[in-house]
């Protein structure tokens, strides 16, 4: 039996009828998807009842399997029209820009800060430079993101409008999604923990060496030496405060993330909440390098040139860059110092689920992307 009231949960086979905006409609399942019919009628005893009848008829017509997929059998006719004096105004559909905003705004607090940034407001912006915003010209949407943009970025893109659609259509703001049957193909991409071409040990002394040495850059010295002992992600490092420093382990507890407002320190970390890092020899020479005579337990190891956060893009684009260019060695990202702290852990014979707990990834990823990549660089044993 159909649901009778305004936000209820119809059961298997059942109609609800629903308030959306002070205006009744139908809410169904059938064929493994959900279906709205919008009457348009606002919500009042006498249109209840009519709203009833069309939900006892959806209903009969699913038991009988006659039930019309166009919907337009269920839709009021003047039959319906007839129950209120004034004439029904016709609603305009909102335009894309407009559901966008809505749904970011929901969004926003499920998502992290950094989600919100890079995801949100970069797709807000590609459709701003839309030349339409009509659900209407769906069509043509799709076809300006694929001309526009690149495969991997307009696949994304489509993906957000899609379940910006699908969530106005549950809300009750649409009554369909245009890019439901939509698909962009592109090429899966690595991702940051599986572009994996890791230094050697002699590149990475060679790269501290001549962060130490520049005249520029050498603030970043130590910066870079943690991050190839630890084999911790920039973010992690960046957001360490002397608190996360005890006698025997760094505690990673936080990261650094891109923000509306720039950067902000959140809790937890990429995979999990917490990590602890036993401190090596290696480790413990870089912490008494960089611990200042009066400890501030709030005060973080790393920071920029001007005592803020450290910002990782432009350490990237300005000092990485450099020294590698200087050094003669293949550009790769600063991510590869983990990628490299792992690979030489692994050369070294130490079990992949202890440096699973050290770096914050599993036993399973580290056998299945790491496992081959020393191959150049081990050695046959002397089998005679």
């Amino acid at each position: 039996m159909f649901s009778r009231t305004p936000t209820g949960r119809a059961s298997k086979g059942s109609v609800s009828i629903i308030n959306t905006h002070d205006r009744l409609q139908l809410r169904f399942s059938y064929g493994g998807k959900r279906h709205y019919v919008t009457l348009g009628l606002p919500d009042t005893v006498a249109n209840r009842k009519l709203a009833e009848l069309k939900a006892a008829e959806i209903e009969k017509d699913i038991l009988y399997e006659r039930l019309d997929p166009t919907l337009e059998k269920y839709k009021p006719q003047s039959a319906l029209s007839t129950v209120t004096p004034t004439t029904p105004t016709t609603k305009a559909k909102p335009q894309l820009d407009e559901l966008w905003a809505k749904y970011s705004e929901f969004k926003k607090p499920q998502i992290s800060p950094s989600t919100y940034v890079k995801d949100y407001i970069k797709c807000r912006n590609h459709i701003n430079r839309l030349p339409a915003r009509s659900l209407n010209d769906a069509l043509l949407i799709r076809d300006y993101l694929l001309e526009n943009l690149t495969l991997d970025a307009a696949k994304r893109c489509l993906n957000y409008l899609k379940a910006c659609c699908n969530w106005a259509v549950e809300d009750g703001l649409i009554d369909t999604n245009p890019f439901v049957s939509m698909k962009i193909k592109a090429p899966k991409g690595l991702s940051e923990d599986e572009d994996i071409n890791p230094f050697t040990k002699e590149e990475r002394d060679r790269i501290i060496q001549a962060f130490e040495t520049d005249r520029y850059y050498r603030h970043y010295t130590n910066y870079v030496r943690f991050l190839f002992f630890t084999g911790c992600r920039p973010s992690e490092a960046i957001a360490l405060k002397w608190k996360h420093i005890t006698s025997s382990a760094v505690k990673f507890r936080e990261s650094v993330v891109i923000s509306e407002d720039g950067l902000v320190r959140k809790e937890g970390l990429k995979t999990q909440k917490r990590r602890d890092f036993p401190i090596s020899p290696e480790l413990q020479a870089i912490l008494d390098t960089i611990k200042p005579a009066q400890v501030n337990p709030d005060a973080s190891l790393f920071k920029s040139p001007r005592g803020k956060f450290l910002d990782q893009h432009n350490f990237l684009n300005r000092a990485w860059k450099a020294i590698l260019k200087k050094c003669g060695i293949e550009y790769r990202k600063s991510y590869q110092t983990r990628h490299t702290f792992i690979s030489l852990c692994i050369e070294a014979g130490i079990n992949s689920t202890a440096i699973g707990r050290w770096t914050g990834t599993s036993a399973k990823m580290i056998d299945k992307h790491y496992g081959a990549t020393n191959f150049t660089n081990l050695r046959p044993p002397d089998l005679s």
